[in-house]
């Protein structure tokens, strides 16, 4: 397989990047809890909100999209409703479906959570892009 090979750099290229995911989603999930949530919880109400044009926000969906077992999500999804942070509704099309809505709760919460992190990337971001780019530049 051509460029199978790996380098030093490459290798340090590897551990810089994963360290600077691993230092984003420390962050992520301290900011998530500091706002009363559990990260799971900040991280279904962004995946609802940020829900490509055409999918439905079904339970599983979210449980492939934080790549979590359907059951999880479902259980993920009922505490989220008991803190009222989204509505559970049935398909119309299919009443086996469950959907969920963020509740206005839950958007504020999702809203000041996101200005965070926004601001986090923007001082993080350079160090994550060049890590990316260490690794995704051509060798010669």
């Amino acid at each position: 397989m051509p460029g199978s090979r790996l380098s030093n750099e490459d290798f340090k290229a590897l551990a810089e990047l994963r360290l600077q995911i691993r230092r984003y989603l420390h962050f992520s999930e301290q900011a998530a809890r500091r706002a009363g949530l559990e990260p799971q919880q900040q991280q279904m109400l962004l995946a609802l909100k940020g829900l490509p044009a055409g999918r439905q926000p079904a339970i599983g969906e979210m449980a492939r999209r934080l790549q979590l077992r359907h059951h999880s999500a479902v259980e993920l999804a009922d505490r989220m409703a008991a803190r009222r942070l989204v509505k559970r509704a049935r398909s119309a099309d299919d009443a086996r479906v469950v959907l969920l809505k963020i509740t206005p709760k839950g958007e504020r919460l999702l809203h000041d959570l996101s200005l965070v992190h926004r601001e986090e990337l923007r001082g993080r971001g350079p160090g994550l892009l060049k890590a990316l780019r260490a690794l995704l530049a051509p060798k010669g």
